[in-house]
């Protein structure tokens, strides 16, 4: 085997300053917990030295030096050096460099819209026939996760161009561990069951959810989430993607049904803390914390696996708070679907170096590195799950690789003006008092011509 020194000045450096730096061995195969063969099996695969790979992405700060202590041991193995950099305003930036006809060889974004632009224009390299039947049958909803990065090509052919790496779970439902077992209740398993806990808190004298749709400009977007859900349990998820691309139109009798469903809770003055005035004008920044209230303002919240950020200082995740994944109707047979986001790397400048750095985000040791950190989740079936840095990321990865549908948020994919416009604004006139119907065909009038 011809390891190469993972001791590099280069590679200790980013190392040193990782959260588990300590679970990092030197030299691989003295941690038995990190899937060592997958290293080793690319180690001797693969032999780039001298060669240089420009990757370009959105991680920036933390972040940063977490993805860069991955590509250490890519370097590691390949030989190749990577230079990694990022930007504030990286959407624009791609674009720019891509008609320059500068663009990096690897870019990571977390836009898969903005990747089939890039795509139709002859700016990205497929990746190949092998590499999306690995996807479809080594990530969990593997076929989800491979239709996320086709695209069609400027030849109009339909190509794998993009791979899915690092994943967010938005089909999560936020609780206080202590005030269900103070109440009673148990974590429902089914949506029947959960809004049976809905009505069994509101018989009790509690209010079930806290609801905030604020964020300032961007107002009104926590409840395309919820629409999103909605949408996947209620509907197969061949309709969720027509409805993405507006061959559904957005007034259908399917998607204003998913709307009503998200009323029947945000528009029920009994099931939402401060009652449905208070939906829109509660920031969801602020919204969570009526669970850590004393008696609680509300029992359950749902929200991305992100809102723990805003949860009061101190909140011990898995003791002061928990999740459930937001369960499907047990009477629909539509599986488990999740809702999420992630982000995707693609090939702009074809090179060896490219093509093996594709090969290695294929290697369970690619996703044990950082998830063994934080701030990483993965669909990727073949990693060992006791590595995650903490239990909240394990049970998100757990959900994700049990999903039976992935789906990516839609007011992501769908055109900036009703995606992150009419699809906003519009929720807020519905929780204001407007019909599913009326919003709906607002919104569909929206959609650009």
């Amino acid at each position: 085997m011809k390891t190469r020194r993972l001791a590099s000045a280069a590679a200790l450096a980013v190392l040193a300053g990782t959260a588990h730096a300590q679970d990092l061995k030197f030299p691989p195969g003295e941690d038995a917990r990190f899937n060592w063969d997958s290293f080793k099996a690319f180690d001797e695969a693969t032999n780039l030295d001298g060669q240089t790979l420009n990757i370009f992405g959105p991680w920036r700060g933390e972040d940063q030096v977490l993805v860069e202590s991955m590509l250490a041991y890519f370097t590691a193995a390949s030989g190749v050096t990577v230079n990694y950099s990022s930007s504030e305003g990286y959407e624009q930036q791609i674009v720019i460099d891509a008609e320059a006809g500068s663009p990096p060889d690897v870019a990571v974004l977390p836009q898969p819209g903005l990747i089939g632009d890039l795509v139709a224009k002859g700016f990205v390299v497929p990746l190949g026939d092998a590499t999306k039947q690995w996807l479809t049958d080594n990530y969990g909803a593997g076929a989800s996760w491979a239709a996320l990065g086709t695209y069609k090509g400027k030849d109009g052919a339909e190509q794998l161009f993009a791979f899915p790496y690092k994943a967010d779970v938005k089909s999560l439902v936020w609780y206080s561990p202590e005030n269900f077992e103070d109440a009673g209740y148990t974590v429902p398993a089914t949506m029947e069951e959960l809004m049976a806990l809905t009505d069994k808190i509101v018989a009790d004298g509690g209010t079930p959810w806290c609801i905030g749709l604020g964020s300032g400009g961007a107002t009104g977007w926590p409840a395309t989430d919820w629409v999103e859900d909605f949408m996947l349990r209620t509907q197969p998820p061949e309709v969720y993607d027509r409805w993405v691309t507006n061959a559904l139109p957005f007034n259908s009798p399917e998607v204003v049904g998913a709307i009503d469903a998200f009323g029947s809770i945000a528009k029920n003055d009994a099931y939402v803390a401060g009652g449905a005035a208070a939906v829109a004008s509660t920031d969801f920044r602020d919204s969570p914390k009526g669970l850590f209230s004393s008696p609680p303002a509300c029992y359950m919240h749902r929200q991305a696996s992100f809102i723990p950020s805003f949860f009061p200082e101190g909140t011990e995740l898995g003791t002061d708070a928990d999740f459930f994944y937001f369960p499907a109707y047990a009477e629909k047979d539509l599986g488990q679907p999740v809702l999420g986001a992630g982000t995707l790397a693609f090939i702009m400048k074809d090179s060896p170096a490219a093509q093996a750095f594709i090969e290695w985000l294929k290697t369970p040791i690619a996703h044990e590195v950082w998830m063994n950190q934080t701030g990483f989740v993965t669909p990727h079936k073949g990693v060992n799950t006791d590595l995650y840095g903490s239990a909240a990321l394990k049970k998100q990865g757990e959900i994700l690789a049990n999903a039976t549908t992935f789906r990516f948020d839609a007011s992501d994919l769908m055109p900036g003006a009703v995606g992150a416009g009419s699809f906003w604004t519009g929720m807020v006139d519905f929780v204001g008092g407007k019909s599913a119907q009326e919003v709906a065909d607002t919104i569909q009038g929206s959609w650009p011509k």
